[in-house]
């Protein structure tokens, strides 16, 4: 077994019917047992009663059989309380169901191994759905779509063209005729916004007839069934949680999308695919816009600018991983699996393949839909996985970024495979960049071209060619490896674990544009040193110093999202994308001092001494600063400044002195003076 990984405390294995070459006492002794394995020829039928049995003693039962998953289970939901948990490992397609036989148990092991790993705990939203179901479509097609649906859902039938769509005998659900211009929302919260909005009358005969036409009506609903044939409402091809969008022509695509909509009735919870953290995101600074990877590559619109971060809709995204991936600092982290999880067990699959004799493993990362089934085609109707594939399944494949890439090879993978789906390729432009990045920096390496390699096709046969025309490559070291820190830290860590073994050892690798390692290239004649870039750049790259005029520049830091750039006055700061491996890169290193100017009033230091130096010769003239004494306002704090200026009598905000407060003594001294005329105090009161 992998380091760190305890053996399954009850295995039970199965040759299916003897389709399987398995030798139990060879996969005992590869996964670390005490005892040889018993082989059962059919654990499903006649050998169901020694999985009764173990499933009675227990303790955590592990079946290396998927298939019949589901009879097991009633099995042991048959036990009550004395079951034992269950859980289940596929061996069968992924590895005996192959031309190369008994050369799969290796492989075999590794599955078995990987599969007691335990995930990080993944934050679910829950989402309530009452069945309130708007219909949208033109004519009888939609009408008997909103009819179909009537006895598990609640629909509202809005028809865009009434058409040939004949009024009902008894109503059912209302209906409305109008054009929907928009709808907002997720399961359970949609709005729909329909302009020229008309209720059809309950007097309609032998076609709808409409009562007054609405300007603009809002309806709200749980569910969408859009059957108009047009523009989906929601970018992603439809695939949003709630709303489905079907070409009206096609009876079986409606007929599936009916009967999918209607068991979304009741509570549903969703897991969280990404854990986001604003504090390290690199959007914007300051209304400046820096990083914008998110919200290019996301299909569904899930993610949106939030000041100077962004904000994901968990409720929204559809856990595809783009943003995961793309995103330079890991303030978008996937988090089904965490990128610890995907990197254990990468290393469990690769140290019990080693370890069971396997040689030159290429790990096959796939997902369970189109991945699984491609799988399953190849064993059924093909030749299997080549022994020396051992597949890897992910929620999605999108999810990986260049830094889990290279872990897979800095962990001893002689190649990584993704068998990416292929029914959306625009959204493979991520994927492609990330591994195009990886193959770059393990060329770079001496590695050699290619390493990583994207498999998107329909056709298993040219999926199975590809595999088994792979040719083969230097060995790649093998490392142990346990992802801890952030996503650069994790990366730094693979980058130089791989560069340890390299056949080439470069300090410093160029990187192509767009990759989220890089330095400054500063302009120092031209840098003020007004310290602008220090305050907008979102990843602490760029650094001050509190006690004197200096800039300094982390460059392990620095995510290449160019708000310095768009924040230098001067415009002297340029970006130069390359990856460097000198200790240097993790310490600030000076880019530029200068000598501190000091008050003229207090001596205390403030700003850079060329800077107030310039400033005063190219005011010396000036109408506003004639003399000396107006310069000096320059040359002083800000503290010595403010004192200056309202001791100087030309402070703009003095008052004068305050008038002194006139009092009853004060009126009846002038009665009594000279000069009143005789007037009494009475006289002054009135």
């Amino acid at each position: 077994m992998a380091k760190n990984q305890s053996p399954p405390q009850r295995l039970l294995v199965c040759n299916c019917q003897r389709t399987m070459e398995l030798d139990g006492e060879r996969l005992s002794e590869a996964l670390g047992l005490e005892e040889p394995l018993t082989v059962h020829r059919e654990l499903c039928r006649a050998g169901i009663g020694a999985f009764r049995n173990a499933a009675a003693e227990g303790q955590p039962l592990h079946v290396a059989c998927t298939q019949e998953s589901s009879l097991f289970a009633e099995v042991a939901e048959e036990l009550g309380d004395e079951a034992a948990p269950v859980r289940f490992t596929n061996i069968r397609e992924t590895a005996g169901w192959s031309e190369a036989g008994g050369r799969s148990l290796p492989k075999m092991a590794a599955l078995i191994a990987e599969a007691e790993h335990q995930p990080g705990m993944v934050a679910a939203l829950t989402l309530k759905s009452s069945g309130v179901c708007l219909v949208y479509g033109a004519g009888q097609v939609a009408m008997e779509a909103a009819a179909s649906i009537a006895g598990r859902l609640s629909p509202i039938l809005v028809l865009s063209d009434a058409g040939d769509a004949l009024p009902p005998s008894r109503t059912a659900f209302p209906v409305f005729r109008g054009r929907i211009r928009n709808a907002r929302g997720v399961l359970g919260q949609f709005s729909v916004s329909v302009d020229n909005c008309a209720r059809a009358r309950p007097s309609s005969r032998d076609e709808f007839s409409f009562e007054d036409t609405q300007p603009s009506t809002d309806l709200e609903c749980d569910l969408i069934l859009d059957v108009s044939g047009g523009k989906p409402f929601f970018s992603g091809h439809g695939r949003r949680d709630g709303y489905k969008s079907v070409d009206p022509a096609d009876p079986g695509a409606l007929a599936r999308a009916m009967f999918d909509i209607s068991d979304l009735v009741g509570e549903f919870e969703k897991p969280k695919y990404i854990a986001f953290d604003a504090g390290i995101c690199a959007h914007a600074r300051s209304g400046l816009v820096g990083c914008t990877n998110c919200l290019d590559v996301c299909p569904l619109g899930a993610i949106s600018p939030a000041g100077d971060a962004v904000e994901i809709d968990p409720a929204v995204c559809g856990g595809c991983g783009n943003c995961a991936s793309v995103c330079p600092t890991g303030a978008a982290g996937y988090a089904l699996p965490f990128t610890n999880d995907v990197v254990a067990r990468m290393s469990i699959l690769l140290e019990t393949y080693r370890k069971a004799g396997g040689q030159r493993p290429v790990l096959l990362a796939h997902d369970e839909k189109h991945g699984a089934e491609m799988i399953s085609a190849l064993a059924r109707f093909g030749r299997g996985l080549p022994a020396n594939v051992i597949p890897i399944s992910l929620n999605s494949v999108l999810m990986l970024g260049h830094d889990l890439m290279a872990a897979a090879l800095a962990l001893g993978a002689e190649s990584l495979t993704l068998l990416a789906p292929p029914q959306h390729p625009e959204e493979l432009a991520s994927l492609e960049q990330q591994a195009s990045l990886a193959n770059h920096m393990l060329a770079s390496l001496g590695y050699g071209q290619a390493r990583v390699r994207i498999l998107a096709e329909r056709d298993p046969d040219v999926v199975e060619s590809a595999l088994y025309e792979e040719q083969p490559l230097a060995a790649m070291p093998s490392n142990s490896l346990v992802a801890v820190g952030s996503k650069r830290e994790v990366a730094r860590s693979v980058f130089a674990l791989l560069r340890e073994g390299a056949p080439e050892k470069p300090e410093v690798i160029k990187l192509p544009a767009g990759a989220p390692y890089g330095r400054v290239d500063v302009n120092v004649e031209g840098c003020t040193l007004c310290l602008a870039c220090v305050s907008a750049c979102p990843a602490n790259a760029l650094r001050d110093n509190p006690d004197k005029p200096q800039l300094s520049f982390v460059e392990q830091a620095c995510v290449q999202c160019g708000v310095c750039v768009a924040t230098c006055p001067e415009r002297v700061i340029k970006l130069e994308p390359r990856y460097n491996f000198a200790s240097n890169a993790l310490s600030p290193v000076e880019i530029k001092t200068e000598e501190p100017f000091h008050c003229v009033s207090c001596g205390k230091a403030f700003g850079a001494k060329s800077s107030i130096d310039r400033i005063v010769d190219r005011l010396r003239g000036h109408s506003m600063f004639k003399d000396e004494k107006q310069l000096e306002l320059i040359q002083m704090c800000d503290n010595c400044r403010v004192v200056a200026l309202a001791n100087s009598g030309d402070d703009p905000f003095a008052m004068g002195e305050r008038p002194r407060m006139r009092t009853t003594d004060d009126y009846l001294a002038e009665e009594q003076s000279p000069g009143t005329g005789g007037k009494k105090s009475d006289d002054f009161l009135s």
